[in-house]
């Protein structure tokens, strides 16, 4: 019922997942959306799924290995012969549906060896920034270019993915995110390590040198057009909706970032 609205996933951790199930969801919806799919493929920093599915963490960077391996291979098209330690092989055997390729990107986090292995495959590079300054990640953005010549393969887009909230003023932006990104940061760090936000280290994050895009549109604008010249990138996904936000400041979320952010962000790197 759209055309303009493109589905992706913010990651599909590849490790616990199987390569084929994956591309056939992915490959369906890119079918039934007439080429508006695309999937953010991942090794998981959170291993909740790997004893649900009985995997060994052991086995985390075989198993994210070998699963992109595939399906490299099942963009491609055509009758697969794949073999590996961590799925059944298959033997010239036809995976449907199959639309033209769709677009994947590696999501990274630190993960050097991720980077080459983006570049290894000719997949896109999503650098998933949620902490700390964003200026950290331009050696992956580097490497990732350097890696793409060495394979002589073209160049391919970088991507940049962050959480943030935009509302009419700095400061309603702010005080609406805080008390649901504390709770959910503080829950979250019990089981992945992280520290409880502070309200100091959450005035950080949202200032020009942190990883949080809260603000007004100018702000927020300001914010991506900086980083993406900064870190080399061409994309921005505003990772927005954390748990708790009222219907309401959702919906001024998406209309001021559509209406204002965006366009605001095209001028800036126009300039």
């Amino acid at each position: 019922r759209t055309h303009r609205i493109h589905v992706g996933s913010a990651v599909t951790v590849l490790s616990s997942d199987d390569p084929v199930r994956v591309f056939q969801r992915f490959s369906t919806l890119n079918a039934v959306s007439d080429g508006r799919a695309e999937v953010i493929l991942g090794r998981g920093s959170s291993v909740d799924s790997f004893p649900l599915f009985g995997y060994d963490l052991a086995d985390y960077e075989k198993l994210f290995e070998e699963k992109t391996h595939l399906f490299a291979e099942l963009v491609k098209g055509g009758p697969i012969t794949w073999n590996g330690t961590t799925r059944p092989a298959l033997r010239d055997q036809d995976v449907v549906p199959y639309t033209e390729p769709f677009p994947t990107w590696i999501g990274v986090g630190g993960s050097p060896e991720s980077v080459i292995r983006a570049a290894h495959y000719g997949f896109s590079l999503m650098l998933a920034i949620i902490g700390g300054n964003p200026a950290r990640f331009r050696p992956y953005a580097q490497l990732f270019h350097q890696a793409l010549a060495k394979f002589g393969s073209a160049p391919l887009p970088v991507g940049v993915h962050s959480p943030g909230h935009v509302a009419v003023t700095d400061e309603e932006a702010r005080e609406e995110f805080w008390p649901h990104y504390r709770d959910v940061i503080t829950r979250v760090g019990r089981t992945r390590g992280f520290a409880a936000p502070t309200t100091d280290s959450y005035a950080y994050e949202v200032s020009p040198q942190g990883a949080l895009y809260v603000g007004s549109p100018e702000t927020v604008a300001q914010k991506i057009a900086t980083n993406l010249k900064l870190l080399g990138a061409n994309r921005f996904d505003l990772k927005y909706g954390i748990g708790g936000l009222s219907h309401k400041a959702l919906m001024t979320n998406i209309e001021l970032y559509g209406t204002q952010v965006v366009p605001r962000v095209r001028d800036l790197l126009a300039e």
